[in-house]
């Protein structure tokens, strides 16, 4: 150390001197020798209010920070915390809530919950000695592979795992029982519901079905899920620092509210009438794409019954049952065969009588000659000349196989199909009226039914595209797609004084304590032809049954009217390609319900309407009219031909 920086000690005393009075912030070396730097008083007070202003930000930082957080503990999040409490100290289980039922309109239950239970673990409380001899046992008794059983297990941490939904109660007390006896902890057996269709085979089209959630997917279940789904419950028991139920004193109960119930407009009895009826139609005659039946109260617009043959089990939906289709897909493989499936299973669900379009054919005449007759067109008197065919613009039509009907009026051109009349008839009409009348009967859009899947819209023409051809061939139901449902709800117009009524499957809903939530009132949409002109066709109706194309038709013991229609399906590979229809209306002096039957692509003796459709549309109106109330009267030819006096032979 140099002399000089030794003797800098002497200052020492000074120094500290500074130091005491707050003077001093530094010093600094000069060229060989140290020089102090005093602090003035001008930059003591600087340093002062730096430092206060510092503790000021950071004062008002931290109680700022402190603020914010209590403002969303208090008032924005208040629950939070009590959540994650409830979520340590608790341990929830959901009571599903039991679906409601839907019943037809004579009081027959159609779908229903039914208790059963579902299988879950808790891997972290079973004993670790327990864990491979329950993975065997509950394997075997609920079916499940052991393996992924013994994985399950073997998750220690695991609080809950799936083991198997929905069992029995057979299953679920060989479970509790087993557990019981061999002291297993951890299982736990929950109760909870399923959906089922009491009546098998039934109504699948229209009832739907729903998924493992009980969500409905389709039908009625599906367009009504909202009011079938009830409000789950929740038992909510305590459980201790690690994590194990408390004793049972400790649980909290919140009952399950079940949905709401369904009362349909559909009698199971003529529902079975029909698919009974229309599936024997169906075999017998081979028919490739399906056939349909609807029956409707021709005054409400509720449907009694509605069909597509062949059906499926809503027990069962995703099983074809279709064996054909069902071999086809078998026979593939991988992604090839899901594809295939899945677009099996959508085609087999799909109701056709709502969500599929078609030529009507000459069931279509109905509303050509009911617009002809509304507006003055054209009376039931007037005569038309039909020689076997009719030109329009260069365009040669036929009548209905080759017939060659000469001079007949206009009720007799109803009567035997005559397509040349209706040719002649839809020119005196005009592509004007044509397309007012279309559209007027509801043809055009959905009709607005309660059920899922209906189409949008029709395919037809209107005024301004159509010209004499398409008028003449729109004239006697071809050209022109309809609904079948669009198709009945018309003619349930042309019949019941010309009112066209919104059609509907549900007739009621109640809640749970039996309180009617909606009740479905008939709705009239339009008035589409007068009274007088529904009476007029009323009489031509009855005309196709007595004397005409519709005799297949007749019911002893009442008065039937009726339409036949076979119609070509232009859309089709096959030139053949045909479907059989017949609508019927009874009794036709005072009109009580309309049946329409549509066989697509039979393949039998003959593809004519009146042959195939007609005999099934008089079965279901024979067993149907005794059941709305409607008796027979017999006239006396059909007493002579249906009855005879049994001779008294008592004590022979």
């Amino acid at each position: 150390m140099s002399k000089r920086s030794i003797d800098n000690t002497e200052n020492f005393p000074a120094i500290i001197q500074h130091f005491a009075s707050g003077t001093l912030i530094g010093c600094s070396m000069g060229k060989g020798a140290g020089a102090m730097r005093p602090i003035t008083p001008q930059q003591n007070t600087k340093m002062r209010l730096r430092m206060r202003l510092l503790a000021a930000v950071l004062a008002v930082g931290c109680l700022g920070g402190l603020t914010v957080r209590l403002f969303v503990l208090m008032l924005r999040d208040p629950g939070g915390y009590a959540a994650r409490a409830a979520d340590q100290q608790l341990r929830g289980a959901t009571l599903p809530a039991a679906r409601g039922e839907i019943y037809s309109a004579d009081g027959t239950l159609l779908a229903a919950s039914e208790t059963c239970w579902t299988i879950r673990a808790a891997p972290r409380e079973m004993a670790d000695d327990a864990v491979e001899p329950a993975a065997r046992a509950l394997s075997e008794i609920l079916e499940l592979d052991y393996a992924d059983t013994l994985a399950k297990f073997s998750q220690r941490t695991s609080n809950d795992c799936l083991l198997r939904r929905r069992v029995d109660k057979t299953m679920a007390d060989a479970v509790r029982d087993w557990c019981r006896a061999n002291g297993v902890d951890g299982i736990q057996i929950r109760q909870d519901t399923r959906r089922v269709y009491p009546q098998g085979n039934f109504m699948g089209g229209i009832l739907g079905f729903t998924d493992v959630d009980n969500a409905g997917l389709w039908g009625l279940e599906l367009r009504y899920n909202d009011e079938l789904t009830g409000q789950n419950g929740r038992i909510l028991t305590a459980k201790n620092a690690w994590g194990y139920d408390m004793p049972t004193h400790y649980q909290t109960l919140v009952d399950a509210v079940p949905g709401s119930t369904l009362t349909l407009t559909i009698d199971a009895n003529i529902q079975h009438w029909l698919e009974s009826a229309l599936s024997a139609a169906v075999t017998e005659h081979h028919v490739a794409e399906r056939g349909v039946g609807i029956v409707m109260d021709v005054h409400t617009g509720a449907v009694l019954a509605m069909s597509c043959q062949p059906d499926y089990d809503p027990n069962a939906p995703r099983t074809l049952i279709n064996k054909e289709v069902r071999d086809a897909v078998n026979a593939l493989t991988g992604e090839e065969r899901s594809a295939a499936l899945q677009k099996a299973q959508q085609a087999q669900w799909r109701n056709k009588a709502i969500s599929d379009l078609y030529e009507p054919g000459s069931v279509f005449k109905l509303i050509t000659a009911s617009a002809a007759l509304d507006s003055g067109a054209c009376k039931a008197t007037d005569y038309f000349t039909c020689a076997g065919k009719i030109t329009v613009a260069g365009t040669r039509f036929r009548c209905a196989n080759g017939h060659i009907h000469g001079t007949e009026t206009f009720a007799r051109g109803l009567a035997v199909s005559c397509n040349p009349c209706f040719i002649q008839v839809g020119a005196r009409l005009g592509k004007q009226n044509f397309c007012d009348y279309f559209a007027a009967f509801g043809l055009r859009a959905a009709t607005g039914i309660d059920l899922p899947g209906e189409i949008k819209r029709s395919e037809y023409y209107t005024a301004d595209r159509m010209g004499p051809v398409e008028l003449a061939s729109c004239s006697f139901g071809q050209s022109s797609k309809v609904s079948y449902l669009q198709m009945i709800t018309a003619v349930c117009a042309v019949v019941n004084g010309g009112k066209l009524m919104q059609p509907h499957v549900v007739q009621s809903i109640r809640d749970t304590e039996r309180n009617t939530v909606q009740q479905v009132e008939p709705t009239v949409k339009a008035q589409v032809i007068r009274p007088e002109t529904s009476a007029v066709m009323r009489e031509l109706m009855e005309g196709v049954v007595t004397t005409g194309t519709g005799k297949n038709g007749a019911v002893a013991g009442y008065r039937v009217g009726g339409k036949t229609g076979t119609s070509q399906k232009l859309d089709s590979e096959n030139e053949r390609a045909r479907i059989a229809s017949f609508v019927a209306v009874a009794p036709i002096e005072n009109p009580k319900i309309a049946v329409l039957i549509c066989l697509d692509e039979p393949h039998s003796w003959t593809t004519s309407g009146g042959a195939l459709s007609g005999p099934v549309a008089a079965e279901v109106l024979q067993k149907s009219l005794p059941r709305l109330g409607i008796q027979p009267s017999y006239t006396e030819a059909e007493q002579a031909k249906y009855f005879t006096t049994v001779p008294d032979v008592t004590g022979w």
